[in-house]
């Protein structure tokens, strides 16, 4: 591997990581399936935790 290389996992792992936990630790507190989005977040960036806000959390839901 190259030092670029090698510079980008060390940089891009973290994020993933971090992403990761977050979201297994928030659905299981709010109730989703811990583990989709947990296994998702390992997967791609920033993507999972866009949807999960959207559509699990459902963010922008209207306040009435």
């Amino acid at each position: 591997m190259t030092h670029q290389e090698l510079l980008a996992l060390a940089t891009i792992l973290p994020i993933m990581l971090l992403q990761s936990t977050w979201l297994f630790l928030s659905a299981r507190k709010h109730g989703h399936n811990r583990w989709f989005w947990g296994i998702w977040g390992l997967i791609q960036c920033p993507f999972p935790t866009i949807f999960y806000l959207l559509f699990a959390r459902k963010i922008f839901r209207k306040r009435t």
